[in-house]
């Protein structure tokens, strides 16, 4: 892979991992509530969903998602429904519970895990993942070798984007130290929330 592909990789992909979505809601959403470290932990559940969807473009078994309407909306309704979920969860958190100790294993399990099936309940992003990457492979050359460095450096790109989202709920929680301000924030957040699971549900297969 030459200069010039990942001159033009890099900066593409780290806009692509800036995008505000669902994911990186919720590394605002945790830092506010659990602090900045465990919002950080808590992306490798993402990270581990993306890892997954990267291996499978990689080996072409995305066709079977993009080919398969029963399977592709099924994904879309699970994980609009997880968002909806969530956006309830938030709204009706009471204001003073966001004090969960951020070094308790099972708090961090579970925000991991809430990260890993919010990035995987978007079919959306297997399919940016088989439409964007496979742009910077030169198939004059070993296709797999590329698609893993290509996938590795989208990993290391979207740890940047949760350490900044989470860095950005970190001076959120200094704002909204009070009750009333937890409150408007979490609801914010269910707003949002909700709003990503209508774009969900609108998705279409390409």
């Amino acid at each position: 892979m030459d200069l010039a592909t990942l001159t033009l990789f890099l900066p593409a992909c780290f806009a692509l991992n800036m995008a505000p979505g669902p994911n990186n809601l919720l590394s605002v959403s945790n830092s506010t509530r659990y602090g900045y470290r465990t919002a950080c932990v808590a992306g490798i559940g993402r990270l581990l969903a993306f890892a997954g969807m990267i291996a499978l473009a990689a080996a072409g078994l995305a066709v079977v998602l993009q080919t398969s309407q029963l399977l592709f909306y099924g994904i879309k309704i699970l994980g609009a429904a997880y968002l909806l979920y969530l956006a309830w969860q938030l709204w009706r958190a009471a204001p003073g519970a966001g004090t969960v100790a951020a070094n308790a294993p099972l708090g961090i399990l579970a925000l991991t895990r809430q990260e890993f099936l919010v990035a995987a309940g978007n079919p959306k992003a297997i399919l940016i993942f088989t439409a964007f990457l496979p742009q910077f492979v030169d198939s004059t050359h070993a296709v797999s070798p590329q698609f893993a460095v290509l996938g590795a450096l989208f990993l290391v790109l979207e740890w940047i984007a949760i350490a900044a989202y989470a860095y950005m709920g970190l001076h959120m929680r200094r704002w909204f130290a009070e009750p009333r301000g937890k409150r408007i924030f979490n609801r914010c957040c269910a707003g949002l929330l909700s709003a990503a699971a209508s774009v969900l549900l609108m998705a279409r297969r390409a």
